[in-house]
């Protein structure tokens, strides 16, 4: 199920973030749903823009300092691979407390890894989605 008449996404100064609520709400309602074990994923292809990506820590994650570092954490990796990203899909992330006790080149891999196999990520040289 394709999220392709998703319409009116807002764009604001970082066109990388999904952070209107209307439209995380929308790829929740739509989405193809991956579970891992640092992440759940949801993956909502979109009409002809930038892969964007939202990224949501609930209040049962923990304390405000880990839901805050648990997003950072993401933040950075979507800043990370943004280039590389195939256009035209939203996601949304809900990291798991497990990702927080990972050092950072690993939630990197688990997280490059995850987007290569769903095809949302293209290696570095090549231009094509790698399946």
């Amino acid at each position: 199920m394709g999220c392709a008449g998703m319409t009116g996404i807002r764009h604001g100064k970082d066109e990388r973030f999904l952070r209107a609520s209307r439209d995380i709400n929308y790829v929740k309602q739509h989405g193809r749903r991956l579970s891992t074990a640092l992440f759940n994923l949801l993956v909502c292809k979109i009409d002809g823009t930038n892969t964007r990506i939202g990224i949501v820590v609930g209040k049962r994650f923990g304390l405000a300092v880990r839901r805050n570092r648990a997003k950072r954490l993401f933040r950075e990796l979507t800043r990370q691979v943004s280039e590389h990203l195939t256009e035209g899909y939203a996601l949304v992330v809900f990291p798991k407390r497990e990702a927080l006790g990972l050092p950072f080149e690993r939630l990197k891999a688990a997280w490059c890894s995850t987007l290569r196999r769903q095809g949302l990520c293209r290696d570095e040289g090549d231009s094509s989605p790698i399946s």
